[in-house]
């Protein structure tokens, strides 16, 4: 438990800092004289970049373990920062902005397989994802109003060197006090039998799952993706900033409001992955329709939407996956968020002049519901173990 308390502080840290760029991103390349649609590739080669590390982190955390990915992973984003901090041209960020796609590729396999680690129970595992869910919603529900604030009083450069510090202080803390926990040293129990016989390599190479899981994933990112090349283009004065600052931040509490809600872990997890996916897609058909409701009422439901799909998410993989392999397993879910995350800035910042990318948010999370219930008897399947 020890270290799952250090490793939610080294969380929080970490998401407050990544996330305090995200109002304050578009308005830096802006000022750098990049257009939207260059924007939008430079967000698509952050998450595309994504691809990379997530395979090497699958085979690397069940190999290695977590704890030197974690460090590896903070402290290089950190140092990204630092030079970031000292661009004077779009084309020098977006070179900067895909390594740092590549060395954060690992922390979301690493952070997850650690957790997932620390015990075989059901239920346990389900409080220990909805804890990283509560301290990744706490982390940015202040983080990007903080940011925007940063930058309107010390600039642009200065914020950037604090963040980039932050994060580099975080990974040397994380090297002392993040411990790996050996898969064999957990014992495998379920909410209703606490001693149960680890199973053997074979027995858990036996569960498959079906790579339609991951579609569901590939949606949400996409999703997310537009919406967050959006919100920033809506202003990109220090006024428009803070208020950018304070829509992201409505998002988090929106998904601090479902996590906080922990009778939700009583329903199966594929019920939630279905139900609250489809209430997100018909959310963003809200907004793209003009609803007279505020704006930030329809980001409050999109954050409520999120906080009971992605940790359902990450429990309906642990049990396919027989309880086996974490660390690919969850390498597969960051790539398939990945993919999700490129896609969204570059459909957007193409096609935003001819519809809706609110509406290309509800089309493509309709599609991945529509495919999810398939995955009981699809024969598409594979060991999340990345065979060659």
């Amino acid at each position: 438990m020890k270290t799952a308390i250090w490793l939610y502080f080294f969380l929080f840290v970490a998401f407050f800092d990544l996330h305090a760029q995200y109002p304050i991103l578009t308005p830096f390349a802006i000022s750098l004289g990049a257009a939207p649609s260059f924007i939008g590739l430079m967000m698509g080669m952050y998450s595309i970049t994504h691809l990379p590390g997530n395979l090497i982190a699958g085979y690397g955390v069940d190999r290695f373990g977590s704890r030197l990915f974690i460090v590896f992973s903070l402290l290089g984003a950190g140092v990204i920062l630092l030079f970031q901090a000292q661009v004077t041209n779009p084309w020098q960020l977006l070179v900067l902005r895909s390594i740092s796609g590549f060395v954060l590729a690992f922390l979301s396999p690493a952070c997850l397989a650690l957790l997932a680690r620390m015990t075989s129970n059901r239920t346990e595992q389900g409080k220990l994802m909805a804890g990283n869910g509560l301290v990744h919603t706490l982390a940015t529900v202040v983080s990007p109003a903080a940011g925007a604030y940063m930058v309107a009083k010390i600039g642009f450069a200065t914020a950037f060197y604090m963040l980039g510090w932050i994060l580099i202080v975080t990974a040397i803390c994380a090297l002392f006090f993040i411990r790996d926990i050996p898969a064999a040293a957990v014992p495998v129990t379920s909410a209703g039998a606490q001693h149960q016989k680890l199973p053997s390599p074979a027995a858990a190479d036996s569960k498959s799952v079906s790579w339609l899981i991951y579609v569901l994933p590939v949606g949400i990112s996409c999703a997310q993706g537009i919406l967050s090349f959006e919100l920033p283009l809506m202003a990109t004065t220090t006024a428009g900033m803070m208020t950018t600052g304070l829509l992201f931040s409505v998002v988090s509490i929106g998904a601090l409001i479902t996590l906080s809600m922990l009778f939700l872990n009583r329903l199966s997890a594929y019920r939630r992955t279905l139900w609250g996916a489809l209430a997100l897609a018909l959310i963003y058909f809200t907004i793209a329709a003009d609803s007279p409701l505020p704006f930030a009422v329809m980001l409050l439901l999109v954050g409520m939407a999120k906080g009971i799909v992605i940790p359902a998410i990450s429990i309906l993989l642990i049990e396919l996956s027989g309880g086996a392999r974490y660390g690919r397993t969850f390498s597969a879910l960051s790539i398939a968020y990945s993919i999700g995350a490129f896609l969204g800035p570059m459909l957007a910042g193409q096609l935003r002049n001819y519809m809706s990318p609110y509406y290309i948010a509800f089309l493509v999370l309709m599609l991945a519901v529509s495919i999810l219930p398939f995955h009981r008897r699809s024969p598409l399947v594979t060991r999340t173990h990345f065979s060659s």
